[in-house]
């Protein structure tokens, strides 16, 4: 079983590098956006940056599924590649 210990911007930023683009930001909340350019898929991801508080496992899982991902240690591995 994956453990993920990311931060939230180490999380955006290894989004944005697969064309989420951050669309706003509510309180320690910040939304990216993705729209697939040939099929017009769009998926909305709701990141916490919060610095003060550690980011829950369900949260992790959860942002994984909002961006798609069918497999949660792939999901890790792909973003400690990336931040």
């Amino acid at each position: 079983m994956a453990y993920a210990n990311f931060s939230g911007r180490e999380i955006i930023k290894a989004l944005r590098t697969q064309g989420f683009h951050p669309i706003r930001r509510k309180g320690s909340h910040v939304t990216l956006r993705y729209e697939h350019p040939e099929t017009g898929e769009v998926r909305n991801v709701q990141v916490p940056v919060s610095g003060a508080d550690e980011i829950s496992q369900d949260t992790y899982r959860s942002i994984a599924t909002q961006c798609g991902a069918q497999d949660f240690e792939k999901w890790c591995t792909w973003i400690k590649k990336h931040c």
